[in-house]
């Protein structure tokens, strides 16, 4: 369906050709003073110059144009020159009906669909998730399920960290504390264990003790460098182990991250990427873009137009060992020999930005991509405290994303409960949509590249701009639309009608900028914008609920539009929270 801004848009531009003046300037827009008008067109001011008129004339002459058209309700021209239009209600209700009819919802699918990889996850294996990770896996996945629902191809990646060092320390820890393991025996040709020599609980001290040994013990760091090169040489034992290190911490993941509702495509690995490094290597030397500087390969990416510093791209340190930065180009390689990307997102910490931009830099000059080939970097913000730092433990310490999850599904699990009787398992089962609403919403709310304080107590009430609040407006709906039921009516669609009251009209109104709204969200990878809008979507509709008597209406027929006006309401909530990633109980 066009989108209803662009139809009146289409009906003002032709009056302004008709009266001698060019389309372009009857584009109409959404006033910001809802009190004076629905809709403004400001074009007459924009031409003035051009035809050397006062704007108020201008206006007049477009607005006698319109004044008979059954689109409007009123059209009138406003000093000095603005255009101000209100909807004719049976125009609206023409709209909602349309949509209603539309699987969509009147969301257009793209007309060229594109293959796009989403790069967010980036946890590392053998470490718990903690908050620290919170936004990468909620906003990647938002977004994920946005760029699909408006038509594309989209291909979510975990990207992994299991490759250098920190795999070394591990293996050198579990050998400390179980030497007689077969991994250890060179000479050992059999089968090596099906099950791992530690639990997931086991292996997440293992790493932080390597860790922390590393920094103090010189010989216990060398063992762990020797560990790292015979793993990435291809040590059998070595390999054997790391497998198991890798089952048993994805295994982990998938569970944290299934509680989170994020689900990824693909679970790569930055070992995935290690094969294609010798052969970029070489082709970047060849070609001339790669070159030696005090024993490191690097590739210059500084531009003339820089107006800060951009380092060379480091591609192998001194000691011939790859970076980050390595790796990752040598994935832009995996993904377009394995899918041919036409855009690769990456969704990761703002303060990466200068990695990110030497990356593509390099990506681009050494033609590892196409040249119409997107790299996009989305970096957000930190997830502070109520004390604007980093979110932490009250201990201090970096708070497990599990624990974090757990607090808010206890505390809403007291909620719900604290007013009147539920049955517990149902409570409980009911406190983990609520919690995870608060959680993603309390997120996703806030623009992505900014900072955001983690307010627990703001983030879990029914009230305000909240995800329980946008749960609590849903259930409300459902329960009017069920008593309806109850009563031997079916919910039909298409007889939405002209709107009775003000009340009425402003939330068919809001409901009509669903496809505008959703194609912005994706265009400029933005997820608050559909909490923005699903957050004024739920007080339209409250203020609706509060004004009109629906189910105790006698009239039959406006009794019936109640319900459809409802129950697309409802659909077009329930959709917009699947596109953030969390869903609404029956009940609450």
């Amino acid at each position: 369906m066009e989108k209803i801004l662009d139809l009146i848009s289409k009906k003002v531009m032709d009056a302004f050709e008709g009266c001698g003046y060019e389309a372009s300037y009857g584009k109409v827009g959404i006033s910001n003073r809802p009190d004076l008008c629905e809709y403004q067109c400001n074009g007459a001011m924009a031409g003035a110059k051009k035809y050397k008129k006062a704007p108020i004339m201008i206006a007049n002459d477009v607005v006698a144009a319109l004044k008979e058209d059954p689109m409007f309700d009123e059209i009138v021209a406003v000093n000095p020159g603005f255009i101000n239009i209100r909807i004719a209600g049976d125009f609206v209700a023409e709209y909602l009906n349309g949509m209603q009819a539309d699987e969509r919802l009147s969301v257009e699918k793209a007309a060229e669909p594109k293959t796009i990889m989403i790069d967010y996850g980036g946890a590392n294996v053998a470490k718990p998730l903690h908050v620290g990770h919170l936004r990468s896996a909620i906003i990647g996945e938002s977004i994920k399920r946005i760029g699909r629902f408006v038509g594309h191809k989209v291909i979510g990646d975990v990207h992994l960290g299991d490759w250098g060092l920190q795999m070394g320390l591990i293996i050198t820890e579990v050998k400390e504390r179980q030497p007689e393991l077969v991994y250890f025996d060179e000479s050992y040709e059999g089968e090596y264990p099906e099950e791992a020599p530690f639990t997931i609980s086991e292996l997440e001290e293992i790493y932080p003790t390597a860790s922390g040994k590393s920094k103090v013990d010189e010989a216990f760091r060398e063992a762990a460098l020797e560990a790292t090169a015979k793993l990435q040489s291809g040590v059998r034992g070595y390999r054997a182990l790391w497998q198991q290190i890798l089952n048993v911490s994805i295994a982990d993941l998938k569970k944290n991250y299934g509680n989170l509702n994020v689900e990824f495509d693909l679970w790569k690995k930055e070992s995935d990427a290690q094969p294609y490094i010798p052969e970029m290597v070489e082709e970047m030397k060849e070609k001339g873009y790669a070159y030696m500087d005090q024993g490191a390969l690097i590739v210059d990416v500084a531009k003339e137009s820089d107006t800060k510093e951009v380092p060379p791209c480091i591609i192998l340190k001194s000691d011939g060992a790859a970076l980050y930065t390595t790796t990752d180009l040598a994935t832009i390689i995996e993904r377009r020999k394995l899918f041919d990307p036409d855009e690769i997102i990456y969704v990761v910490d703002k303060r990466q930005e200068m990695h990110f931009i030497q990356v593509f830099r390099c990506a681009r000059k050494t033609g590892l991509v196409k040249e119409d080939t997107g790299l996009k970097f989305l970096g957000f913000g930190t997830m502070n405290g109520k004390d604007g730092k980093p979110f932490k433990t009250r201990e201090g310490g970096v708070m497990r994303l599990e624990h974090l999850i757990a607090d808010i599904n206890e505390e809403m699990f007291r909620k719900i409960t604290e007013n009147h009787e539920v049955d517990e398992a149902e409570a409980r089962e009911t406190a983990k949509l609520v919690g995870l609403s608060a959680i993603k919403y309390g997120d996703l709310s806030n623009q992505a590249s900014k900072d955001y304080v983690f307010d627990l107590d703001k983030f879990t009430s029914f009230e305000g701009n909240t995800g329980p609040y946008i749960l609590y407006t849903i259930v409300r709906i459902k329960s009017i639309l069920n008593k309806y039921r109850a009563g031997g009516n079916a919910v039909e669609k298409g007889h939405i009608l002209v709107p009775a009251g003000e009340s009425e009209k402003a939330l068919m109104l809001a409901l009509t900028g669903f496809n505008s709204m959703i194609q912005q969200a994706f265009e400029e990878l933005a997820p608050h914008k559909i909490c923005s809008f699903i957050y004024d979507l739920a007080n339209d509709f409250n203020h609706f609920y509060h004004e009109t008597k629906i189910l105790s209406e006698e009239d039959a027929d406006r009794k019936r539009s109640y319900i459809e006006l409802l129950d697309l309401t409802r659909e077009v909530l329930e959709t917009s929270i699947d596109l953030l990633g969390f869903a609404a109980p029956e009940r609450m």
